[in-house]
């Protein structure tokens, strides 16, 4: 385990990328998040494996914060088919110096997160399963943390609204004629 705070855990996690060749002519290479290694060194782009044209690189090594406030999201999380890592990449823009093809930003287990790293469109979000280790840090974390309140279903009043015609015209009109039209000025009213 990581830094433990008060509010919060963290725990070393790294990012491991494949790289497949593309299918397309536009595409020379396609880029896939396909594991986190918890507890991992620091590394940077380096290469893990190679099988033909294919390899996977341990591309960076990042914290993975729990915040006791975003304890819902990760319940949430764990509640799917098969709970997942989120691995928030971009692209490098052109004036980037390096020759990093993905720039690897963040990882969380809250889907709310990474749904609002998606909205932008600028970042590529990769979903990575759960290895049974952080499965089980994550559902202790929420164990400890997380106490999912009741939903209270809001009460109607009984007022009746169907009676009075409240609102209609201006109370400064003293026709009974028109209550839609709009008052005169003084001016107005003198011609």
């Amino acid at each position: 385990m990581g830094v433990v705070y008060p509010n919060s855990q963290s725990l070393r996690l790294g990012v491991v990328l494949r790289r497949m060749p593309g299918a397309t002519a536009w595409a020379k290479w396609v880029w896939k998040a396909s594991s986190v290694l918890p507890g991992a060194p620091d590394a940077s782009w380096k290469v893990l494996r190679e099988e033909g044209d294919t390899t996977e690189y341990h591309a960076k090594t990042l914290d993975l914060w729990l915040y006791v406030s975003d304890a819902e999201a990760y319940a949430h999380e764990l509640q799917a088919r098969a709970p997942s890592v989120y691995v928030v990449m971009r692209e490098p823009a052109a004036e980037d110096e390096g020759d990093a093809p993905l720039s690897i930003l963040h990882v969380t287990v809250s889907p709310y997160e990474a749904q609002d790293y998606s909205d932008s469109g600028e970042e590529i979000i990769e979903r990575v399963p759960m290895s049974p280790a952080l499965l089980a840090w994550v559902t202790s974390f929420v164990d400890a943390h997380y106490v999912e309140e009741p939903f209270v279903k809001r009460r109607r009043d009984k007022m009746r609204t169907d009676r009075a015609q409240d609102g209609i015209g201006d109370a400064r009109i003293a026709q009974a004629s028109d209550v839609y039209r709009a008052p005169r000025t003084p001016r107005e009213a003198a011609e």
